[in-house]
């Protein structure tokens, strides 16, 4: 009984109370442990063992569920049969314990089967050049003790692989399962221990390794195993040594107590902490845990009252498939929305004219019903799905009109509700995307729904911005190539001519749009205000400003352009100075933000298990929203800092 969700619950419940509880099936308080719990008919039977050679006083145990005092019975778990208890011995039998260590072995093994109660099942696995399973575990000690006396060494020690093959020798997930291995040593057949480890926990097996004369510190594999099995490294420094260790590790079976409780009606939850006080040789041992006290109740989903049906149930395979069928089905809406046209019914030019000829030939009613087709066809799928898009905007024109702002300022070629279009299926394809992902992790989907809702709109300003900049960089040498051109003899319109065949991105396609205006009937300094109020431009308003009042009082515009030409020059020189000294603060902002989430994201592709409590419980969540708060509050003071109008 060890699911791992309760591993969780249980050292959440440990800190409350102020006790440290290891994580996995022996729970500690003081000197005494809960070693394993199952429940069953509103009661909960738990194996209690205590750090104590004095006798066990059985009549004085207690104990509470849920902080309400239970009714409680106490046997010796020796003589008991309610509980299932294994215990598998991985003995090494390599090269390297040959001599007075295998004959050592030989006897704590023996010593072992002596003193283990007669109701444990024991199971012998050794492990050398192959792992084999010797004896499954059995009440047969006769015939566990001709194993042990019959055992023989050869070379290696796969020791990875046999701790693997005890821990499956232990059977199906009932009742106390350990296993006990004794090894000299480390594997050295070059075997993975990271999955040893995994299979361990997965398991919910203990595991004790007694480590044969390896000092003080035992190697970093066998403490691992250990660890990941809630159990201990007994260091056995000499083979002599080895019996005292075995026979300590029976007696703790012998001395453990089945503790058999009635879980109080008031204890609605299906969880709650338990606590077991008993007293031995007139000392109060005690102990607690979080633990699972009564059967989960059946889902309501599961349920199905008289006259109404039960809810269908979608395989995960099936929801991934109609998932992906959304996907594609949304890609084809949006490859026509942005850029399929129907295809053009041809028409010969001669049957076309004679559509509008005095006498209508025959065929002509089936040519007009082919032009008729073609129009039609113009209201398809896109085209209804822009209108749509167009009327949600028309309802809001201070929206349609930012949008279109942004978008002619970035430089594309896309209508208002186009772009609404592209950026609703953006965030739908991106919430789809975490879904499959993340297998339907609600967190997960609306996360990367608003990565693809914010994602969009954060490119097109990154993208404006950069094209603005790009403008204002290059309008100092504009104006001069314009000075230049007038001075020359050219008008005000040549001269923009010859910065659109001459000049750079931005400023040509802005430049030209603005000849085309004028053409259009447009004057040319309204038209040129329009470029000023596309690219935010304080600077091209200025240029406009002094082209008005020239044109209404006359001067040298040549002249008047080049001053300002000059004036804007020393003006960018100065916002780069500015810029160089702030880099700093810019660059200390941008590694003090983005280090955080970077890291964590790096933490949650290459150790998944260390950081899921932060996306699975509810304290996790707690960290993770005041951590993006604090966050986004830091980043925005130092950019606010760091940043100095010019």
């Amino acid at each position: 009984m060890r699911p791992r969700a309760a591993r969780i619950l249980a050292a959440a419940a440990a800190v409350a109370l102020g006790v440290l509880l290891p994580a996995g099936a022996g729970y500690a308080a003081g000197d005494a442990t809960i070693d394993h719990s199952e429940q069953a008919d509103g009661t909960v039977r738990l194996l209690v063992s205590v750090d104590s050679t004095d006798s066990i006083d059985l009549g004085s145990v207690a104990v509470r569920i849920g902080g309400k005092d239970a009714e409680a019975t106490a046997e010796l778990a020796a003589s008991s049969d309610k509980v299932r208890r294994t215990t598998v011995l991985a003995i090494d039998t390599s090269n390297s314990m040959a001599g007075r260590r295998i004959a050592e072995a030989r006897k704590a093994a023996l010593s072992y089967l002596e003193m283990v109660p007669a109701n444990v099942e024991v199971g012998i696995v050794t492990f050398d050049d192959k792992v084999v399973v010797r004896q499954a575990p059995s009440l047969d000690r006769d015939r566990s003790k001709d194993v042990i006396n019959g055992l023989s060494l050869t070379l290696n020690t796969a020791l990875y692989e046999g701790v693997r093959t005890a821990i499956a020798a232990t059977g199906k997930a009932d009742g106390q399962r350990q296993v006990l291995v004794l090894s000299d040593g480390v594997d050295n057949t070059k075997a993975d221990l990271a999955p040893v480890v995994a299979a361990i926990r997965s398991a919910g097996v203990k595991v004790d390794v007694v480590s044969l004369e390896q000092g003080t510190q035992a190697p970093a594999p066998l403490t691992q195993m250990a660890e990941a099995g809630d159990g201990a490294v007994i260091s056995a420094a000499d083979p002599a040594a080895l019996t005292k260790a075995f026979s300590s590790e029976a007696g703790s079976l012998a001395r453990q107590v089945l503790v058999t409780a009635s879980v109080p009606e008031s204890v609605a939850a299906n969880d709650a902490t338990v606590e077991v006080t008993v007293n031995a040789g007139g000392t109060s041992h005690t102990t607690s845990a979080f633990l699972t006290v009564r059967s989960p109740a059946p889902s309501s989903s599961t349920l199905s009252a008289p006259g109404v049906e039960r809810a269908m149930s979608v395989s995960q395979p099936l929801m991934y498939g109609a998932v992906f069928a959304i996907g594609i089905g949304l890609i084809g809406v949006l490859y026509l929305a942005l850029g399929t046209k129907p295809a053009a019914v041809k028409v010969p030019l001669s049957d076309q004219m004679e559509i509008y000829t005095a006498t209508e030939p025959v065929g002509s009613a089936a040519i007009r019903a082919q032009i008729r087709g073609q129009q039609d066809m113009t209201y398809s799928l896109a085209e209804q799905a822009r209108q749509a898009a167009a009327n949600v905007l028309s309802s809001n024109e201070e929206v349609e009109n930012k949008i279109a702002l942004r978008l002619e300022g970035a430089g594309m070629a896309l209508k208002s509700s186009e772009w609404l279009l592209m950026h609703v299926a953006i965030a739908f394809a991106a919430g789809l995307l975490g879904a499959l992902v993340t297998g339907g992790n609600p967190f997960a989907v609306i996360f990367f729904f608003l990565i693809g809702a914010v994602g969009p709109w954060i490119y097109l300003g990154v993208k404006r911005a950069n094209r603005l900049k790009a403008f204002g960089s290059g309008l100092a040498d504009t104006l001069q190539l314009m000075s230049g051109s007038l001075s020359a003899g050219l008008s005000l319109a040549q001269s923009m001519d010859t910065i659109v065949r001459e000049g750079v991105e931005p400023i040509t396609s802005e430049f030209k749009r603005a000849i085309v205006e004028s053409r259009l009937g447009v004057p040319l300094e309204d038209a040129l205000e329009g470029v000023a109020d596309r690219m935010g431009s304080r600077d091209f308003k200025w240029v406009v400003m002094a082209i008005r009042i020239q044109r209404e009082v006359g001067g040298n515009l040549a002249e008047l352009l080049l001053q300002v030409a000059s004036t804007l020059r020393e003006r960018e020189y100065l916002r780069r100075h500015v810029r160089a000294l702030s880099a700093e603060g810019r660059l200390s902002c941008w590694i003090l933000g983005g280090l955080p989430p970077a890291f964590l994201l790096y933490l949650t592709l290459s150790k998944p298990d260390y950081v899921k409590p932060m996306y699975t419980t509810p304290i996790g969540w707690l960290m993770c929203a005041g951590m993006g708060i604090l966050l986004g509050v830091g980043i925005f003071w130092m950019s606010k800092v760091a940043k100095v109008e010019v």
